[in-house]
């Protein structure tokens, strides 16, 4: 294993992501993985650790996020000019350069452009929440950093090497049964069911995510199920998600609410871990 493939971590913080709860996780993975599919992308946590630790041979990403698709894919195939892309932004960061970055039009704007301020935004923001309006508009307010990671380079390069042997695709999470085969592994990481009105946040596209999506994705995890794959899936731990999954081995781990406008509203929750094996 090369060194620069050891130590590449995710590149963007997303509301939700499992970099803390891996430990947690190690004993619930199968033993070998020869094929990888995760569905709900995000900050792709859990894909860095099965990549680094468990070599499958084959890897494919997706998420119906188009911008943090785009990004994914300029890492992979232009991480030097998107590089040089965050440089600039580095060198020009202020409260109002932030909101002149956030205010751009992403339709003007070309690939490349489009990752670097994706990142810019996710580094500068508010508690690095992404979140969209109902328009798809980015709207989290300006973070008081005083100095920002906006430019990890040597991390950006590690996660392209990385990335030059996986499969990325725009898509919906449905359409990950039809590359799941006998005994792959299938990590989903939805947004998870609300456990109050006030706690509903499923925001990081323009598409919700209701009760219906979680019904249809328990009918995804059963049509992997029949396929063959292993799947594990995080979710809420609630009376809907358990009753959804009831058939299925439950688990809990202890996860941390990292975002929240009040800081006395972080702490530790217990969440599910839904596994067919």
């Amino acid at each position: 294993m090369s060194s620069q493939r050891s130590r590449a971590t995710p590149f963007l913080k997303w509301a939700g992501g499992k970099q803390r709860l891996l430990t947690q996780f190690e004993p619930f993975f199968p033993e070998t993985i020869d094929t990888y599919l995760e569905p709900f992308l995000g900050g792709g946590a859990v894909f860095f650790y099965i990549y680094q630790h468990f070599q499958p041979s084959r890897v494919i990403l997706s998420d119906l996020n188009e911008e943090l698709i785009n990004c994914y894919e300029v890492v992979r195939d232009d991480v030097h000019p998107l590089i040089e892309r965050l440089q600039h932004h580095k060198e020009n960061h202020s409260r109002e350069y932030y909101y002149r970055v956030r205010g751009m039009q992403v339709a003007d704007l070309s690939p490349l452009e489009r990752a670097a301020r994706l990142i810019f935004l996710n580094k500068t923001c508010f508690n690095g929440l992404y979140r969209v309006n109902s328009k798809g508009k980015f709207n989290v307010p300006f973070g008081k950093y005083k100095n920002p990671p906006i430019c990890d380079q040597d991390n950006l390069i590690a996660v392209s090497e990385i990335l030059q042997n996986v499969e990325i695709h725009l898509r919906d999470f449905g359409d990950c049964v039809q590359d799941a085969g006998e005994r792959c592994f299938v990590y989903l990481d939805p947004p998870y069911h609300p456990l109050s009105v006030t706690a509903n946040f499923t925001s990081y596209t323009r598409h919700p995510f209701a009760i219906e999506e979680q019904q249809r994705l328990a009918r995804v995890f059963a049509d992997l199920t029949a396929q063959g794959a292993y799947v594990m899936e995080s979710n809420s731990d609630c009376a809907e998600i358990r009753s959804l999954y009831q058939d299925y081995r439950l688990e809990t781990v202890q996860a941390s609410r990292a975002i929240n406008s009040r800081g006395d509203r972080r702490g530790p929750i217990s969440e599910l871990l839904i596994l067919n094996y």
